[in-house]
């Protein structure tokens, strides 16, 4: 068990949002529970001592971070891209925070653990720093790309150590083309819930899907890095949000009553995840989803369960929500950090019954436009150009209805848009592909409900 200083736990809250009311016959609820953690290292947290014994704050040993750097030969087209990732990553090492234990792993079809070397961790001080640095410097592009070798090290390496926060940073700008995709898919199923980890495209020589999943699957951001030069403010900014990160392993745990199915579980902002399939039984009537690490933040989650039909003027409480955090020794009690009740009132009001609330109403607008955008892409590489054309009309239509300017500058670059509010647009004959893959790696971004 890890040893762990006074320092702050952030406080969480959940609040439910839902429309509660069924007509006769109803069965299908909904609800958007909002969870939100504060206090996080500053006086808004609950000391640990007063705390159960849980996870501390990601400072000094608290944290571990794994840099997993691409070094395959196509790093070296042009050459000014490996160079790039050598600055990044040493930008992310000046802004790891003093203690946090660390390692770099440059990958190729192996991968090999360049600093500090041997299997080991170092303990981030400014001689630690300068010392990976240099190593940085050695780094050579050649040889091929194997992901699934490189989560491994890095699973590795990070389960050495006796922290509650482990991360990782993966960089890779080619396909993975040495090492099937059953390969990387036990990778991933064998790191997920071991650490998180962000990952990120640079060029446009990367598989979309694969630098998603990666993320998906660890519970971390994906994005693209279009242009190398930007390689090094975007890294700086995914360490300081690691170096962020208070509390480890939280769940979302749900329990239903006898009679009620789950149809669905996911994240709705600030991306579109499903966590439907990842349930992990708790106990007869409760199962837990994973959430990741947590800092000072707020997400929003889709919580849809099929309750039993019942006549006019009953009630039924459909979901109890709750926030877990496991003892980190695994040998005592999860700690319940705080609840929300989703119900089901059934009436005869017909406005009451029919009412959407706004907080559904939007999300299940987001979850459905980062459908259309994967839908209508893949429809547009496969040459399907009138699906492709309504797919992304639809898109651009709820974008616009939402407010989601992001989503709907990056889907300008891919069609003109003839009238927003009708989803009206034509195809774009030339397409950069940067543009196509900025909105495809993008897609899952969503904007929060206007409260």
């Amino acid at each position: 068990m890890a040893n762990f200083s006074k320092s702050q736990v952030p406080q969480f809250s959940v609040e439910v949002y839902q429309n509660a009311f069924l007509p006769e016959g109803g069965r299908e609820v909904n609800a958007i529970v909002t969870v939100t953690s504060t206090g996080g290292g500053t006086t808004g947290g609950i000391p640990l001592a007063d705390a159960a014994p849980a996870y501390g704050a990601g400072q000094g040993p608290g944290a571990a971070v794994v840099l997993m750097v691409d070094c395959s030969g196509s790093m070296d087209y042009p050459p000014t891209k490996m160079r790039n990732a050598r600055d990044a990553t040493a930008a992310a090492i000046d802004t790891l925070r003093e203690g946090t234990q660390f390692a770099v792993v440059a990958g190729t079809h192996v991968a090999k653990d360049v600093y500090p070397g041997n299997g080991r961790l170092a303990i981030a001080d400014a001689q630690t720093k300068a010392q990976a640095k240099q190593a940085l410097r050695k780094l050579s592009a050649g040889g091929g790309t194997a992901i699934g070798t490189w989560l491994r090290l890095a699973d590795r390496l990070l389960n050495s150590a006796d922290v509650a926060i482990r991360h990782g940073i993966l960089l890779t700008d080619g396909r993975n083309e040495h090492e099937s995709p059953e390969d990387l898919r036990a990778a991933l199923d064998s790191c997920a819930g071991r650490f998180t980890c962000d990952a990120r495209g640079v060029g446009t020589d990367w598989e979309v899907k694969e630098v998603t999943g990666v993320a998906a699957a660890l519970l971390g951001t994906a994005d693209i890095v279009a242009d190398p030069s930007g390689l090094a403010a975007d890294f700086t900014r995914m360490m300081e949000n690691a170096m962020g990160k208070e509390v480890a392993d939280i769940s979302l745990r749900l329990w239903t009553p006898v009679g009620v199915e789950i149809r669905f579980v996911k994240q709705v902002a600030p991306t579109v995840a499903d966590l439907t399939a990842r349930r992990t039984e708790a106990n007869a009537r409760a199962g837990d989803y994973p959430t990741g690490s947590w800092g000072d933040e707020s997400r929003d989650y889709h919580v849809c369960v099929l309750v039993p039909e019942a006549g006019i003027g009953q009630e039924m409480l459909a979901a109890r929500v709750s926030l877990i955090l496991p003892d980190p020794s695994g040998a005592g009690t999860p700690q319940t950090l705080s609840q929300g009740l989703v119900r089901a009132v059934w009436t005869d009001d017909m406005v009451a019954s029919t009412s959407i609330n706004p907080q559904v109403a939007h999300y299940t607008g987001q979850a459905e436009l980062a459908q259309v955008i994967q839908q209508g892409l893949d429809a547009r590489k496969s040459g399907d150009f009138d699906g492709a054309t309504a797919k992304l009309g639809r898109a651009v239509q709820l974008a616009s209805a939402s407010g989601n300017q992001d989503t709907a500058k990056l889907l300008s670059k891919v069609v003109d848009v003839v009238d927003a509010a009708t989803g009206t647009v034509r195809l774009k004959a030339k397409v950069a592909e940067a543009d196509e893959m900025t909105l495809e790696t993008r897609s899952t971004k969503t904007v929060r409900v206007k409260k």
